[in-house]
């Protein structure tokens, strides 16, 4: 065997970046919506869009810093729109915008009643 067999060499030059079959890392278009719905025990969920067009994300696709299980349906969240000819539309690297603030909606809250 050659020494460059052995160290590797041979190796790293055959898969070399940019190659056929070698999986790139896909970007997709800036895009906005609102979480409309979590599938937690399946690990995915669903944006909305403005033209309320639904984009299926990944608990995977979330960006470092942002938690799936953290996220809230009706949460503003940016990410790349990765429109997939074969499996459809998907996002990528969501990031929560901002929250909505659920005290003001009265959601999980509770008055307390006098008698």
């Amino acid at each position: 065997m050659s020494p460059e067999y052995i160290y590797g060499a041979a190796r790293r030059a055959a898969s070399a970046p940019g190659e056929p079959g070698r999986p790139t890392d896909p970007r997709g278009r800036p895009a906005a919506g609102h979480i409309a719905k979590i599938l937690f025990g399946h690990g995915h969920g669903y944006i909305r869009l403005s033209d309320d067009r639904e984009i299926y994300f990944h608990r995977s696709d979330s960006r470092e810093g942002t938690a799936f299980n953290d996220l809230q349906i009706g949460d503003a969240v940016t990410f790349e729109l990765l429109e997939d000819p074969v499996s459809g539309a998907r996002a990528l690297r969501v990031r929560v915008h901002s929250r909505i603030d659920r005290a003001d909606e009265g959601i999980g809250h509770v008055d307390s009643v006098d008698e």
